[in-house]
């Protein structure tokens, strides 16, 4: 049978679900090291690891009413950590010929498609997401995901710590996903394109 968590942990979840964001801080600041440490254990890429951490507190925060405030959240947390490490690989195992077969068929479909419209439909949409960004998430987002600095770097560019410019990404990431969801002013055609681009 399964221990009760402490009283001080189930409200900071059912703050949580209820969609308190200083309570996500909160669970991101106590859970993310441990995580971090199970994972680096399994994944020995840093930036695979960082990655994968990032996605799983997106889907913490995503998914937050389906947390059981009565379970310990620690095993909650690394269920989902396995889980996404066993599908990092598994995906990784896929052949070379599978990818570049994938690529080749997206190529071939839509190489009519003015590659200038396209790209500038893109820098638009991409542009206008990141300037809705909060102004710290915003440049923790540019320096590490457009200029492809680490977390350190960016770290000491910002002044701040490691975990907080994760947090920063955490946010922008579920931010720009908000985004691109609720503007619908994205051709049909751009959008199958970076469906396509994203597959494994």
């Amino acid at each position: 049978m399964e221990q009760q968590p402490p009283i001080h942990e189930i409200n900071l979840l059912q703050r949580l679900k209820a969609g308190d964001e200083a309570a996500f801080d909160e669970v991101y600041t106590s859970y993310s090291r441990r995580i971090y440490l199970k994972v680096s254990r399994m994944v020995k890429v840093s930036e695979e690891v960082e990655e994968l951490i990032q996605e799983l507190f997106v889907r913490v925060w995503e998914r937050r009413d389906q947390i059981d405030v009565q379970k310990p959240f620690a095993g909650y947390l690394y269920r989902i950590a396995e889980n996404m490490v066993y599908d990092f690989y598994r995906k990784s195992a896929r052949s070379e010929r599978h990818r570049n077969a994938i690529m080749n068929v997206s190529v071939a479909s839509y190489e009519h498609i003015e590659k200038d419209l396209f790209q500038k439909e893109t820098d638009e949409l991409l542009d206008k997401a990141i300037a809705s960004l909060p102004p710290q998430c915003r440049q923790a987002f540019i320096l590490c995901k457009i200029e492809e600095k680490s977390y350190e770097e960016a770290a000491a560019i910002m002044g701040i710590s490691h975990h907080t410019v994760h947090r920063h990404i955490v946010k922008a990431s579920q931010n720009l996903k908000m985004y691109l969801q609720q503007h619908k002013d994205i051709s049909s055609t751009l959008l199958l394109l970076l469906a396509l681009s994203d597959m494994p």
